[in-house]
């Protein structure tokens, strides 16, 4: 659990989003607020078509919010328009994400497929997979770091795409069913990396999962409802 003097890393406010207009419109999201610290790590819940994807999309700075205020790592960044002209830099320096499916590019080895989102921020070719190769080792994967992603098993593939996320050391890490395609044990490896990393990292982790054997490495769980936030103990924010 974080401190409650730790930093304050997302901030979201009056959260809505909807789609269509009159009879066709539909509310994926109303009235959110969520605020998440440095070192938590929190898990949203929901049935399906609940609004789970389309708040980390929102966090993510991928879709604008309908109305309500998002502050990250200390930064306004929405308040009814985006208030960053650049959001792809905003991406590249603040956040990370890890999806259910690793989507490693097949045609780079491990170590390219990090020290490509290097490259992307500027980093020159060697500076970035120096950088890449030590993300490997510290997520002891290391030995595999010359291997094509065919070759990683499903729980080296997912800590390759961790280190991918964490590459330029973003304070917002955002997860979309990161344990999905593992084994109850392998889940558990990869969750107890990710609460060391937010730790060791200064870092929140937030991440979209129907898994419940990985339920009790939250900090907190948030149920969406019809586009609500609701607590672990139901009560609504």
């Amino acid at each position: 659990m974080a401190d409650p003097q730790s930093r304050l890393i997302i901030d979201l406010k009056a959260i809505s989003k909807h789609y269509g207009e009159g009879a066709t419109r539909v509310d994926a999201l109303r009235g959110v607020d969520l605020q998440v610290r440095s070192g938590e790590v929190v898990a949203l819940l929901g049935p399906s078509g609940s609004g789970k994807t389309t708040l980390l999309n929102i966090i993510g700075c991928i879709i604008d919010p309908t109305e309500g205020r998002v502050w990250l790592d200390g930064e306004p960044v929405y308040e009814n328009r985006w208030l960053r002209d650049d959001l792809r830099r905003l991406r590249l320096d603040k956040i990370g994400f890890i999806f259910q499916f690793h989507n490693l590019l097949p045609f780079l080895d491990a170590k390219d497929n990090v020290a490509l989102v290097l490259q992307l921020a500027g980093k020159s070719a060697g500076e970035a997979r120096r950088r890449a190769i030590e993300l490997l080792d510290y997520l002891e994967v290391g030995n595999r770091k010359d291997s094509m992603p065919a070759l990683l098993s499903g729980g080296e593939a997912q800590r390759v795409a961790i280190a991918r996320a964490l590459a330029n050391s973003p304070r917002i890490i955002l997860a979309d069913e990161p344990t999905a395609a593992l084994d109850s044990k392998r889940a558990g490896i990869v969750m107890d990396l990710l609460r060391k990393l937010a730790a060791e990292q200064d870092a929140c982790i937030v991440a979209v999962t129907h898994d419940e054997k990985i339920y009790d490495r939250f900090d907190r769980l948030f149920h969406l409802r019809d586009g609500r936030l609701e607590d672990q103990e139901g009560s609504k924010t």
